[in-house]
Formats: C-alpha cells, structure tokens, sequence
C-alpha cells in the first residue's frame, strides 16, 4: 500500500516537470524568433530616439532648385560695361561720407536678404551692381555768400604792438608784435611777427606771411605761409584760376568766395572797407578767410566807438568784434580801428575758448607810402 502510494507521487512529479519544462521550451522558442526578426538598434537610431526627445523645431520651407537658363541658338550679346569705379562717381578733393557700404563690400556681396545661393550670372542676367543706377557725379559746393564792400587799401606801413596773454590758469607773460605791409603795383606783401624779448634779443613765436595781388575787392591773397615755433612751415593757397582754397596742412578744399583774405590781411581788409566808407561797418561785415587747415566766413559786428590807451596817447577808435560761431570757431576775435590814424588797426584782442587772451596795443606807427 506504501508502495504504490510513493509511486503514484513519483509519476505526477515527474509528469509536473515534463509540462513546466516543456512550457519553457515555448517561451523560449518565441522569444528567439521574435529577436531574429528584429535587428539590433544603430548609433544613428540611437540619435533620433534622441532628438524626439527635443522640442521640435520650426519646419523649415524647401528651397527649390535654381532654375536652369534656357538654351541660345543665336549669338551672345557683348558683355555690359563694368560698373564705374568710386573714383569717377566721387569728385577728387571732396571727402566720402562714413558709415555707408564700401564699393568692395557691395561688390562682393552677391546675394540678398533672405537669398540662398549666389546669384546666377550669365548672358541675360544682370549683376546687382550693374542693374543699379549709376549716380551722377557730385557737384562742388557753391562758394559762401558774402557781400561785396567798396574799398580803400591803407597806404604801407610799419607798426609795433605790445603784447600782452593772460594764459588760462593765470600766467602772465608780455612781449611785442610787428605788423608790416607793402602795395606794390597790382600787388602786396604783408608780414606779422610775434615774440617774447629775452635781454637784448626777440623770440619769435609766430610768422605769417601773406602775398597777392589788389583790385576792386581790395586785397586778394594768392598763397599765406604760418610758422610756429617748434612746428613746421604750413601753407594756404587761394587758387584764383580753378576758384579754391587749398592747405599744405590738410587735404580739405573750400570754394573760393569774393574778397576772400587770410588771417595777416583780415585787420588790413578792415581798414580798407573802413577808408572807403565807415558807415559799411554799421551793417555787419562777412568775409571768408582761410586759415592753415580749413576755411570759414568771419562775421564782424561794430561794437561801437570807444577811446583807448595806447603808447601813442588816447586814440578814439571803432570797435569791431566777430563772436563765437558753434560749429564754426569757438575764439572772440576783436580789432579796433583809428579813424585819426589812417583806419590803421591799432588794437586787436583774441578771446581763446580756454579763457586765454592775448591782446596786441599800437605803440607806433610809420608810414611807409602815401
């Protein structure tokens, strides 16, 4: 009874086992054929799986292809004229406007806004530098309007002046100036020197020289040379044939206007308008004068009549003053004028920006002509 009774366990184990071993068989068998279908994951695979985990961007448009130029059977036209140089467009002498594209950039650049590709080039197909208008030529500045005055020249002359500068933190220093010119047939030739004296010697700080010729519009200045101490020799020329002022110092050039002067003949210039006619000093007086580096219109206003001392006594003059002019000069420049000496400029005074004045007094006066 025992007996059987193990056997009976024995075989239901044993039929337990078959069917469990069986059933992994199965399962097995599909997992391995389920595997065999599908390969295995690539490193680009890996990479998209990746990217879908990003937000996803915009959907780019598709560019189509650029289109193919047709076929020509007849001849090809000559090739258009290259584009005109900067050169030609822009007049020499006059400065070119910054912060604009330079004809290289737009040369080299061939494509648009928003474009992909360069452009197609080709018969039939203008470059964008070719389609473009040419612009005309710039015209050159018109010269400043200035009234014409008539005028009287003051006979030649020597003068000295005492200098008196107030620097602008408050030095003091005095030295001494001399202002001659001389007319000559058709002409003129005008000399300032300004120094200081050491002992029995003068130092010259400053020379300008300025020669030309006269006429209706009384001094005419053909070239003024300026020399500082311990600078070089600068030159100004006023070129009366192609009509415009010029500087050694610069490359700028002005227009040249009627009764232009430079800064030696401005005082003379005065004097010549006052001999004429003083009461031309009541209405202002616009003249262009050119300097070592550029050129401005002066505008003269008459202060009034005012007595002053001089080493030659107390001299009843006209006071003319040209204020500041923003974006023109920043300086005062004032010059009194003696009806009882000829007109002769007997005082001048120049108000710097900084607050430094030097101021230049008569002290004597010979007249070299009559």
């Amino acid at each position: 009874m025992s007996s059987a009774f193990f056997q009976a366990r024995r075989r239901r184990a044993l039929l337990l086992g078959s069917v469990t071993f069986l059933l992994h068989w199965t399962v097995l068998g599909w997992l391995n054929g389920q595997l065999g279908r599908q390969p295995l994951p690539r490193a680009a695979d890996e990479v998209t799986a990746v990217a879908r985990l990003l937000p996803d961007e915009a959907p780019r448009p598709l560019v189509p292809p650029p289109a193919l130029l047709p076929l020509r059977s007849e001849p090809l036209p000559p090739p258009p004229p290259p584009p005109p140089q900067l050169a030609d467009v822009v007049p020499a002498g006059l400065p070119v406007a910054a912060g604009g594209p330079s004809a290289e950039a737009a040369a080299t650049d061939g494509t648009a806004a928003g474009q992909v590709g360069a452009p197609l080039a080709g018969p039939g197909v203008e470059s964008a530098a070719q389609a473009a208008p040419v612009p005309a030529p710039a015209a050159a500045p018109p010269a400043p309007p200035v009234r014409s005055y008539r005028v009287d020249l003051p006979p030649s002359a020597d003068m000295t002046l005492d200098v008196d500068r107030v620097d602008a933190d408050g030095t003091h220093w005095s030295g001494e100036a001399a202002l001659g010119w001389r007319l000559q047939p058709g002409g003129y030739r005008a000399k300032v020197e300004v120094g200081i004296r050491l002992l029995f010697a003068r130092v010259n700080l400053l020379e300008l020289t300025s020669e030309g010729a006269t006429g209706e519009t009384g001094f005419a200045p053909a070239v003024m040379t300026e020399k500082r101490r311990g600078r070089a020799l600068t030159a100004t020329h006023f070129n009366r044939q192609d009509g415009t002022i010029t500087f050694s110092a610069s490359q700028n050039k002005y227009p040249l206007a009627a009764g232009a002067q430079d800064k030696a003949s401005v005082p003379l210039q005065l004097a010549a308008i006052a001999r004429a006619d003083p009461g031309q000093l009541g209405d202002s007086i616009d003249m262009q004068v050119g300097e070592d580096r550029d050129a401005t219109v002066f505008h003269f206003v008459l202060v009034g009549q005012e007595e002053i001392d001089t080493r030659l006594g107390k001299l009843r003059a006209w006071h003319l003053s040209r204020p500041p002019r923003p974006g023109s000069y920043n300086s005062r420049l004032d010059i009194w004028l003696a009806p009882e000496r000829g007109w002769y400029p007997v005082k001048i005074r120049n108000t710097e920006a900084s607050g430094a004045v030097t101021t230049q007094t008569a002290n004597n006066i010979v007249m070299t002509g009559s």
